[in-house]
């Protein structure tokens, strides 16, 4: 049988947000899907980390799982809290920050040849 997520157990109920650990002073990540269709990635970021404003091919949802995190879109900030969402639209410029510690769920879809 073909998995395409990896790096969780299957048929499990799991708590999204343990299943990536906060490291001093890093981001840590683990990946759970990644080919040219879609990206999936969870992220865990110490206070005053972040990820510098860049552009994507793909249009990227982001799932506030842990903490407080601030989310950059055409330079206009978004406080995400836990639970909350938000799009960061393909080809737009966007940054991520933790204001606190902040874990996230990243998922990016990537345009295909049949769109």
């Amino acid at each position: 049988m073909q998995r395409f997520l990896k790096n969780l157990d299957y048929a499990t109920a799991l708590p999204l947000a343990a299943q990536v650990a906060y490291q001093p002073g890093q981001i840590a990540s683990k990946t759970l899907v990644q080919n040219a269709a879609v990206s999936m990635t969870l992220f865990a970021f110490d206070q005053g980390e972040e990820i510098s404003a860049h552009t994507s091919t793909g249009d990227a949802f982001v799932l506030a799982l842990d903490g407080q995190g601030q989310v950059s879109i055409d330079g206009q900030p978004t406080v995400l809290k836990a639970g909350e969402a938000i799009v960061m639209p393909a080809g737009h410029p966007h940054a991520v920050s933790a204001t606190e510690r902040f874990k996230m769920l990243l998922m990016v879809v990537f345009p295909t040849e049949n769109q």
